[in-house]
């Protein structure tokens, strides 16, 4: 058993003197925010929550009791509470313990809504104190690690947590108002496609079948097209067993939307007013905040073609070769990387990747739609009617970081298979984020599909834009992290 500190200990010898110190409920009429704006006179309101702030006096105390979403005063006098219950509140309570109280809504002199308690029960203890309060939690390794000390103690991670769980009804809602379906896709699946990507691998025992998860929901939300869903979105957590920055996460919520009879333009269109309305609905306002730079989603947004803006940067036409050994050589002659920088690079899509993420996308701040990509990068999606080593894709960059990925989609089965070919053989290469023939999928393309556009958007990197976070583990609950040796 771990020994207490000072506080832990006293904090436990309190605990002793509660008679029912785990009550199953606390029957309350309003919530805090409820409360906030109930006319003041108005009696017998039982509220609950934690105490944040605790001001003891001999007469007259106060407390500040919160949830999520708000906080509210409670008054305690000692001619409406008595002697005897005065004195127990004053010896049973710490900050951050939880309290039901029943009263009168009143407003102080100083304009403050309060509730006048006359009846209080204690519902729940803190056995350990919580961080000194004007400081707040600001060890970042503790905040990511101890959310719940985090979100109370906090006011920003409120407001950001609070927008996320707010913004999921805005999205159902401005879907569905669109009439798009909502959708759920298998996350165990048995081969790896949607994205390009280094997947997690699992054992499923009572098939005896080795399976993956998910990295995306892509091709299944397109056999719900071919199935004859015009408009189908699913929220899907996806899975992708790479490196960890401050821009991503192995484990991680997207929202992909298909559209039949759509084409990538289409898509542009319905993105940005997306944005437009999620940053209103959220912020209040389409003007946000990106380090200390301002960017108004409303304005216009610049276009660049991805395969003219690298070509300018490399200076040489990088479209037209399909070996890896020569490209690389091609790209170490151009003098913007060495050898050593193109290491971990072993086909020509990564090769392109690596060099578009360093030479072009790293320079865009405001927000851009880069469109039409080199088909090596794209396996799923439609190829350009005039030029078939491009295709019909566009993404959205704002501060260097891709906030969606749309195409136009492939519906050819016969090209799709050549491409899905064309991954084994850079897998073989050495490149272990490539798709497999995904044979199931062939099959529902060869029922049929119409022109469809889809688009895939990270839950987590927007909010990361729209609250001005540094790190995606600011904007996840609870991220992923390495066990501490105790």
């Amino acid at each position: 058993m771990r020994e207490f500190t000072e506080q832990e200990q006293v904090r436990r010898d309190k605990l002793k003197l509660v008679e029912r110190p785990y009550p199953d409920q606390y029957v309350t009429t309003h919530t805090i925010s409820e409360a906030l704006n109930v006319p003041d006179g108005t009696k017998n309101v039982r509220i609950a929550g934690r105490i944040g702030f605790m001001r003891k006096m001999g007469k007259l105390s106060f407390f500040k009791i919160r949830n999520i979403e708000d906080a509210i005063q409670l008054q305690f006098k000692v001619d409406v509470l008595g002697e005897e219950k005065y004195d127990e509140m004053k010896k049973i309570f710490d900050s951050g313990d939880f309290i039901g109280a029943e009263g009168e809504i009143i407003t102080t002199q100083t304009g403050e809504k309060s509730l006048l308690v006359e009846n209080f029960t204690f519902i729940g203890k803190a056995l350990r104190p919580l961080p000194e309060k004007f400081h707040g939690l600001q060890d970042t390794e503790i905040k990511y690690r101890e959310r719940y000390v985090d979100l109370i103690m906090n006011q920003d991670s409120r407001d950001l947590f609070l927008g996320r769980s707010k913004f999921y009804y805005f999205l159902r809602k401005f879907m569905n108002d669109n009439k798009f379906l909502e959708v759920e896709t298998p996350i165990v699946q048995t081969a790896v496609s949607g994205a390009s990507a280094k997947p997690f691998f699992t054992h499923h025992n009572a098939l005896d079948l080795d399976c993956n998860l998910r990295i995306a929901p892509e091709c299944y939300l397109k056999e719900c097209n071919a199935a004859g869903f015009e408009r189908v979105y699913e929220v899907a957590k996806c899975f992708r067993n790479e490196g960890m920055d401050p821009q991503h996460l192995q484990e991680f919520t997207q929202i992909e939307w298909y559209a039949s009879f759509w084409n990538f333009e289409d898509n542009i269109k319905f993105f940005k007013e997306f944005m437009v309305e999620t940053a209103k609905y959220l912020k209040g306002t389409t003007v946000i905040t990106v380090g200390d730079k301002e960017i108004d989603l409303a304005s216009d947004w610049k276009r660049i073609n991805y395969v003219e803006e690298l070509t300018n940067k490399l200076g040489f036409e990088f479209i037209d070769i399909d070996d890896p050994e020569e490209l690389r050589s091609k790209i170490i002659e151009s003098g913007k990387f060495k050898k050593d920088d193109l290491a971990e690079c072993n086909s020509c899509a990564q090769l392109i990747d690596y060099c578009y993420k360093r030479l072009v996308r790293a320079d865009i701040f405001e927000p851009t739609i880069m469109w039409n990509y080199p088909a090596v990068l794209k396996p799923l999606a439609r190829r350009n009617d005039d030029n078939e080593k491009v295709v019909d894709v566009f993404q959205v960059i704002i501060a260097g970081a891709e906030i969606c990925n749309a195409y136009s989609e492939l519906v050819n089965p016969e090209i799709q298979r050549e491409n899905f070919e064309e991954q084994l053989k850079a897998k073989a290469q050495g490149d272990d984020e490539t798709m497999d023939l995904d044979e199931d999928y062939l099959k529902a393309m060869e029922q049929g599909m119409p022109p469809i556009s889809g688009l895939g958007v990270g839950i987590d990197r927007l909010m990361m834009l729209l609250y001005n976070a540094e790190s995606v583990r600011d904007v996840v609950l609870f991220p992923m992290m390495k066990p501490i040796n105790n």
